[in-house]
């Protein structure tokens, strides 16, 4: 009689942080109108991955900008990392964004139209990588903005009292 024997191989990440969101640009969405999202890489050193593993990424003040037929993150702020040393990098550094040729002048295009920027909105894990989502947006204007604020109230409003009716 004969056994088989299975490798199990260890994989440092559980099944959940297989798309587990790092950073989120909650005032983009409030600032602007999502009309399209696009996924990219981006380019990294050894220790900005591990500090922004560690949740260490801000892409608050963040714009995505086209140059010379390539796409840059600019003005995200990456903490340095505390084991880095001299390794660690300048913080707020221009950081190369990896798309498709095909993606970037569909991008290049559109933002040549009046009121359309790009936007980095999330970065998240996807598998082992770290990823980008950046978004095709239009500027809200104060009134749009209001009535968001708005209709997120009321949505609020009635889940509040939906709970207590059903408790």
């Amino acid at each position: 009689m004969t056994y088989k024997t299975f490798r199990i191989y260890y994989t440092p990440m559980s099944k959940n942080a297989s798309n587990s969101s790092l950073a989120t640009n909650k005032k983009a969405y409030h600032e602007y109108e999502i009309l399209t999202e696009y996924e990219a890489g981006i380019e990294l050193h050894g220790t900005e991955v591990k500090s922004i593993r560690a949740g260490k990424m801000n892409l608050k003040e963040s714009v995505v900008k086209i140059m010379n037929n390539e796409v840059y993150l600019i003005n995200c702020h990456v903490s340095p990392y505390e084991q880095g040393n001299i390794f660690n990098r300048d913080p707020l550094r221009s950081r190369k964004l990896l798309l498709h040729r095909k993606e970037i002048n569909q991008l290049t295009g559109k933002v040549q139209e009046k009121g359309l920027t790009l936007v980095a909105t999330k970065a998240y894990l996807k598998g082992r990588k770290i990823k980008i989502q950046v978004a095709l947006a239009r500027g809200k204007k104060l009134y749009d903005k209001r009535a968001s604020i708005k209709e997120k109230d009321v949505n609020r409003e009635l889940e509040r009292d939906f709970k207590i009716k059903f408790k």
